[in-house]
């Protein structure tokens, strides 16, 4: 499946230069059996196609019914319509994150950084093994749905690792911090694979996670 730039278009609203995005569906950057037999085919096709795909569906109608009661000054809808756009916006880019974090074995999935990354994670946690360590704990402990992040904070220049609930970025925990890696500890992500054994699908996700695109992001987003 090739791959595709994020597609976005903009909405006026009513709102001249506060315009807003709507979004469309991103391709993946592989087949969804790609990623077999850490995740398999069915869960990956299900999760981008139909789950992500819900979420860019409900941000976009949650935006239309924004401008509507901009333009009646609904002021009790306009407040009652953030937490949708919270949720649903908040799950568009988790899940436009979460596929770049994966890539193949074959084309270098769970191959260790070993640029400034690398060094970064020993100065930060001892090691590579700690820190997957740790963000498979944290992972597991997640209470409910959500999401564990292993990020840089751009103010303290320290790497982190944190968790979300629900669909909230990672940026709700603070604005300085910038994800490098997020996973998916919803159970549409692994459940028809896993069934409820959550640490089984934390501890197998590190065989695809693409540290390339990580270690990218890090060496941007650090200087």
């Amino acid at each position: 499946m090739a791959l595709r730039s994020l597609m976005t278009r903009k909405a006026t609203l009513g709102l001249g230069l506060r315009g807003l995005q709507t979004f469309s569906l991103p391709d993946l950057p592989y087949d969804y059996g790609a990623l077999e037999p850490a995740i398999s085919g069915e869960i990956m096709q299900l999760h981008h196609h139909k789950h992500h795909q819900a979420y860019i569906t409900n941000y976009n109608k949650a935006l239309e019914q924004l401008e509507g009661a901009l333009a009646k000054g609904d002021t009790t809808s306009i407040v009652k319509l953030q937490s949708a756009i919270k949720f649903n916006g908040g799950g568009h880019i988790n899940h436009s994150i979460f596929w770049k974090n994966l890539t193949p074995v074959r084309e270098g999935g769970g191959e260790p950084p070993h640029s400034s990354l690398g060094w970064a994670i020993d100065t930060n946690f001892g090691s590579l093994e700690a820190l997957v360590q740790k963000i498979n704990s944290e992972g597991a402990a997640l209470q409910g749905s959500g999401w564990v992040w292993f990020g840089l904070d751009k103010e303290s220049k320290k790497l982190v690792v944190e968790t979300t609930a629900n669909q909230d970025p990672l940026v709700t925990k603070g604005q300085h911090l910038v994800p490098l890696l997020g996973i998916d500890v919803w159970e549409h992500a692994y459940y028809l694979q896993y069934k409820n054994v959550r640490p089984d699908y934390l501890k197998n996700i590190w065989k695809v996670i693409n540290w390339k695109y990580a270690s990218e992001v890090y060496d941007k987003e650090s200087k």
